[in-house]
């Protein structure tokens, strides 16, 4: 069952990004997931299985739009639809509340990861992501 996670979880959720590779240097990935759950148009859902954390989704709504960070499924459970089950939560989650669209960013080179979302009939949205670090 997915469930939303507390701040209580941020040690063991990054623990699970940096298993999977989803941090990055410049990113506190620490600061994400704890403005995630503090926020009042945001949440990390997970799925916890005999006590361990399995996987992650982080869910947001701009006021337009639904992003999805973060997600992400401890390799030795991969293979299960678990993936599938947290892409399906955050649908969830981001029309309750009341995102037309979803939309999340997939670095171009990871196409295993570009597969998977094509798969489940997600499709390239063609724009280009520009961005500037504020601090």
């Amino acid at each position: 069952m997915i469930d939303t996670l507390s701040g209580s979880d941020a040690r063991v959720a990054v623990q699970l990004w940096e298993e999977v590779d989803l941090t990055r240097p410049w990113n506190d990935a620490r600061a994400d997931f704890l403005r995630a759950v503090e926020g009042k148009c945001s949440a990390v859902l997970g799925l916890y299985e005999n006590a361990t954390l399995i996987g992650t989704v982080m869910v947001g709504v701009d006021g337009q739009v639904g992003w999805v960070y973060y997600l992400a499924v401890k390799p030795g459970f991969r293979g299960r639809g678990l993936g599938r089950q947290l892409m399906a939560g955050a649908e969830t989650w981001l029309r309750q509340h009341g995102a037309p669209k979803v939309q999340f960013m997939v670095r171009s080179e990871n196409s295993e990861v570009v597969d998977f979302y094509t798969h489940l009939g997600y499709i390239p949205q063609y724009v280009q992501v520009l961005g500037r670090r504020l601090y």
